[in-house]
């Protein structure tokens, strides 16, 4: 009988045990599964990454769509100065330099006027691909709204600068379009402004846009003595 006890004795030491191991078990987050239970952790994991990953690029996407020009395919005003504002902390943060080009096409609404949009999309269109053949892949071509463009050109002096900007006026004073019966040159004037180490976004853009109205006036008034030359000849 007393060999009966301490074998009961021990019995009941080692069940007490077991209970105070499944205790800490239980509080530390890791209870026993039972036997033939089917682990759905990980499938359910690798279910909620693959959400996630798709919900990622849907945001890529609509944010890509929200800051590109749907008629021309290149950057609007939102994408370009997002793009303008980390080129200028780069700039300023590495003393690199870069330029700005502000461009605005001459005569665009008496053709949408005379012709109809369609006809103006068609302009636009047009001087968009020269502006793009004109620059470099690292350069970046926008829209800021309407008829009017800008351009960053990385590592150009403002020599440069002014210097492609009458390259892409001359470009786009080339073009000749044709609607109904009539051919139709449009134009474009140009203004610079120069990003070094203390630029900042939004005074680049109002020099660069300045600078722009300064020049359409000059070709306007260029033209205008070049009319009158013509009839005085």
């Amino acid at each position: 009988m007393k060999k009966k006890s301490r074998t009961g004795a021990r019995g009941t030491k080692k069940t007490g045990k077991q209970t105070a191991a499944r205790r800490k078990t239980v509080r530390r987050g890791t209870a026993p599964r039972p036997a033939g239970a089917v682990d759905t952790g990980k499938p359910s994991i690798r279910r909620l990454r693959g959400e996630l990953a798709q919900a990622k690029k849907r945001i890529e996407e609509l944010q890509a769509s929200a800051e590109t020009d749907f008629l021309l395919g290149i950057p609007n005003r939102r994408g370009f100065e997002r793009e303008l504002n980390r080129v200028v902390g780069y700039i300023n943060r590495y003393h690199a330099s870069a330029a700005l080009i502000v461009l605005d096409v001459d005569r665009l609404k008496p053709i949408n006027d005379a012709f109809g949009h369609s006809a103006g999309d068609q302009v636009l269109k047009a001087i968009t691909d020269v502006l793009t053949r004109q620059v470099r892949s690292s350069d970046l071509v926008g829209r800021l709204g309407g008829d009017e463009f800008a351009l960053l050109l990385w590592n150009l002096t403002e020599t440069d600068a002014r210097a492609k900007a009458a390259h892409l006026e001359a470009a786009i004073d080339q073009l000749t379009f044709s609607f109904r019966g009539h051919d139709i040159t449009a134009g474009a004037s140009a203004g610079v402004a120069v990003l070094g180490p203390s630029a900042d976004a939004d005074r680049a853009l109002e020099e660069a846009d300045r600078a722009m109205y300064v020049r359409k006036a000059q070709r306007r008034h260029e033209t205008k003595n070049g009319a009158n030359g013509s009839e005085r000849a």
